[in-house]
């Protein structure tokens, strides 16, 4: 009689059955976990100088960049590390997208989903944390949204606030979420890893089937290590070479709730929702459509029905993938632009078109197959 061995997780981990045609599309999911565990790892050790006062918060930082042996490397890694992980996570939901993952693995989905909402909401605390005019304004302006809820808006408002006006009381609410929360993000990756390893991963043909698979390590895991490479030089040239390229020239001046700036607008990850924000006269069809610009992302594994085509055999679900892709690019360059014509007006039909194609994504591979048969 021959006695199975059971594998320690390690060993599991290690061995589990990876499809052969693994493109670099799917080095993703690694790169995200490490660019999330360096967040972790600066942003406790920014934390160790980081004053949540609300007149010395933007001395403290100045006093980290200045002062602090490496404490300028630091910081630049940590404000460009949160835009080199919104670049993974949208390359990452968009691999999802083609090869349509959130028909094969709706679990995974949704809470891939679930991450992707509690890093929107950790990037943007973190924003404020520096206490500059845009961080300042900013954070007025995205909070103040909530009051557009009928009947508990306001009251809301001012408890997320802490009091009648962004102070004191909510910068130490939001250096408090800022640092809790990454641990929430790690929590919830880890629920994904399990759910992904239950059924285990998809090629791009959307098979689930293990005829065509090899052992994780070492096949993937040197794959890995190139994209960490990959990753590690862009940390360099944007940490040494460009440090400011991703950021607003406007929070090189301490907050002041006397000035406003020209142009108050987000971080580059979230122009796409600001510009549908705006372009909605209505405070809360604003609202609204902010929201459901992110939400509907868990609606999409409504049309799952245990069928799929691949998209490298579907030319009309390429064109849907490729012509939500350009209105996304279309609505983050708006959301940047100015609030003035023709910017406004252009932002309409980009709204309507986002929408358009999120609801032609949900319409289930029977439709694709009446379409093209």
């Amino acid at each position: 009689m021959y006695k199975v061995r059971q594998l320690n997780p390690s060993e599991a981990l290690l061995g589990l059955p990876s499809p052969v045609s693994f493109s670099i599309w799917w080095n993703g999911g690694s790169i995200l976990g490490l660019l999330l565990g360096l967040q972790i790892l600066t942003g406790l050790f920014l934390s160790m100088h980081y004053t949540a006062d609300m007149t010395n918060t933007f001395a403290s930082v100045i006093h980290i960049i200045r002062d602090i042996p490496g404490g300028w490397l630091f910081r630049n890694l940590h404000a460009n590390g949160a835009s080199l992980f919104f670049v993974f996570l949208y390359l990452h939901i968009g691999r999802g997208l083609y090869y349509q993952s959130y028909i094969t693995q709706p679990h995974t989905w949704m809470v891939g989903v679930t991450i992707f909402l509690v890093s929107m909401g950790t990037a943007f605390v973190g924003y404020v944390l520096p206490w500059g005019q845009m961080s300042f304004w900013g954070a007025t302006v995205i909070t103040n949204l909530i009051s557009a809820v009928p009947y508990i808006g306001n009251p809301a408002v001012e408890w997320v606030w802490g009091g009648f006006s962004v102070g004191q009381s909510t910068l130490n609410r939001f250096f408090s979420l800022h640092f809790i929360m990454p641990f929430l993000i790690a929590g919830l990756s880890a629920l994904h890893l399990i759910f992904l390893h239950e059924k285990g991963s998809t090629n791009p043909l959307g098979e689930m089937n293990h005829v065509s698979k090899v052992p994780f390590h070492p096949y993937f895991t040197w794959k890995d290590f190139v994209g960490f490479l990959v990753v590690g030089m862009m940390f360099v040239s944007l940490g040494f070479f460009y440090p400011f390229i991703l950021g607003d020239p406007e929070n090189f001046n301490e907050a002041s709730s006397m000035v406003t700036p020209v142009h108050i607008q987000p971080e580059w990850y979230f122009l796409f929702a600001y510009a549908i924000l705006r372009c909605i006269p209505n405070k809360l069809g604003g609202v609204i459509a902010l929201a459901c610009s992110v939400v509907i992302l868990y609606v999409l594994p409504a049309s799952a029905n245990n069928k799929i085509i691949p998209s490298s055999f579907t030319p009309i679900y390429q064109f849907i993938f490729w012509g939500l892709l350009s209105v996304f690019l279309i609505l983050t360059w708006l959301g940047a632009c100015p609030i003035e014509e023709p910017y406004i007006t252009l932002a309409v039909p980009m709204t309507i078109l986002y929408f358009l194609f999120y609801l032609i994504l949900v319409m289930t591979p029977t439709f694709w197959i009446k379409l093209i048969s």
